[in-house]
């Protein structure tokens, strides 16, 4: 069974900056295995591995072996427990920004 991960593991998963660039690199990818991603990022094979393994974990990369090698792409709905977090604070900034508008309207008009 497949189980949808918290806020909180998406959190987790993207508060590490290495993590969060692995994850972007393969989102603006179709798919990159293993050592696509070590290449250029100053980061060990086995380090990006367990980044993977984490972003895995949280629901935000899928993965697809062909052969020897392991494809990873971006999961987008493992991004949905973020986005119902960050929707639900929506109404908040919108209301801030909407007060920002019209005082900044009201200094200079």
């Amino acid at each position: 069974m497949i189980q949808t991960a918290t806020i909180d593991t998406v959190m987790r998963a993207l508060a590490d900056p290495t993590r969060r660039a692995v994850f972007e690199r393969i989102a603006n990818a179709d798919e990159l295995t293993v050592v696509e991603l070590t290449k250029g990022s100053g980061v060990t094979q086995g380090a990006i591995s367990q980044h993977l393994k984490s972003l895995r974990q949280a629901g935000l990369v899928a993965e697809r072996p062909e052969g020897r090698n392991v494809y990873y792409r971006a999961e987008p709905e493992g991004l949905a427990p973020l986005v119902d977090w960050m929707t639900h604070y929506g109404a908040f900034w919108r209301k801030r920004f909407g007060d920002l508008r019209t005082l900044l309207k009201e200094i200079d008009p």
